[in-house]
């Protein structure tokens, strides 16, 4: 098996703000691993949230490209299996185990939905992301883009005067998501107002490690809410069913789809909502997360619709929110 690694800086159509930064490029890794004449893509993106960088992603695969390149690759679960055993974080796992997925559905010239013996004629439709700004600029966001579902970043001052005011400009379903910056007192006091403003749920309002916050907000939230922060890893998601109505799935994060799946059985048998979201990548990493949908209560993958320039060809997601699957098996993707 060989590895290929290459960096690309991703420029976004507008800069994107949410309650802890605001930026206007996305740096991103993309893995190819080429196998018996197929080649499987998989990506991170760096996240200065968790420390992580494109150069430390690549120098973790440098350390260990040899171990990885002499293994004998059967499966993406065992193969992710190995990678943990070689001391990955999950940021570079997560890059691995979506080539070896896509790399796998090649091989066995399937979709991966299918191979998951998933039915792809029902699925949530994405969210389309407001990041935060002037209100004029979030208005004209909103206007420039039409759909069915927002997801609006707040974590200002004037939270719920923004969402009044985009209100006046669509009856679209709209999901808040304040990326730690909220106390319990505002969670509660905003919620009432925020859903008769025909807001859906609430991501992660409080800081990740509030169990004592989130406690209150369960009981006393006229609002779902759903952890995203709270719930990196396997190990997160029956620790959140105490405190959320949902979790929020980062392929990036929990290290790629191997974990993600059991995530998803996971959560499902604690009576929790699931939604997977996206972290600005290009098409690579959408691709992947796609043949997740039919699976998913909620998805947030708009990651290459915020993007100027996309990278790579697969699914693909048209006006209306309805996607198209590519005829290649796998997750479908081929780099420009």
């Amino acid at each position: 098996m060989r590895i290929e690694i290459r960096k690309y800086e991703l420029q976004l159509q507008h800069p994107f703000g949410i309650s802890r930064e605001t930026h206007v490029t996305q740096d991103t890794m993309i893995v190819s691993l080429s196998h018996k004449g197929k080649t499987g893509y998989g990506e991170s993106t760096s996240n200065p949230y968790y420390h992580i960088t494109v150069e430390s992603m690549k120098a973790e695969i440098a350390a260990v490209q040899n171990q990885i390149e002499a293994y004998e690759f059967d499966t993406p679960e065992r193969f992710h299996s190995h990678l943990e055993n070689l001391g990955l974080q999950n940021f570079t796992l997560c890059a691995l185990d979506l080539a070896a997925h896509d790399l796998y559905g090649k091989l066995l010239d399937k979709p991966l939905y299918k191979i998951w013996e998933t039915d792809s004629s029902k699925y949530p439709i994405t969210n389309y992301t407001i990041g935060i700004d002037t209100i004029e600029k979030m208005v004209e966001k909103l206007k420039e883009k039409p759909w069915p579902v927002y997801k609006i970043k707040l974590g200002t001052t004037d939270d719920v005067v923004i969402v009044r005011e985009l209100r006046k400009h669509t009856n679209s379903v709209f999901r808040i998501d304040a990326n730690c910056a909220w106390t319990a007192e505002q969670t509660v006091a905003n919620a009432p107002q925020l859903k008769e403003l025909g807001v859906e749920f609430l991501e992660q309002p409080l800081k990740a490690d509030d169990w004592e916050g989130m406690e209150r907000v369960k009981m006393e939230s006229v609002l779902p809410v759903i952890a995203d922060e709270s719930c990196i890893e396997e190990g997160d998601v029956e620790k959140c069913s105490g405190y959320f109505n949902g979790i929020n799935i980062k392929l990036t994060k929990c290290g790629g789809l191997t974990p993600a799946l059991r995530m998803i059985k996971k959560a499902k048998e604690l009576g929790l909502k699931v939604m997977v979201g996206c972290m600005t990548e290009s098409t690579v990493g959408i691709s992947a997360i796609a043949q997740l949908l039919p699976q998913l209560d909620y998805v947030d993958m708009d990651g290459s619709m915020l993007l100027k320039e996309d990278i790579a060809k697969g699914v693909t997601i048209k006006s209306n929110g309805e996607i198209v699957f590519p005829i290649l098996a796998g997750s479908g993707v081929t780099l420009k």
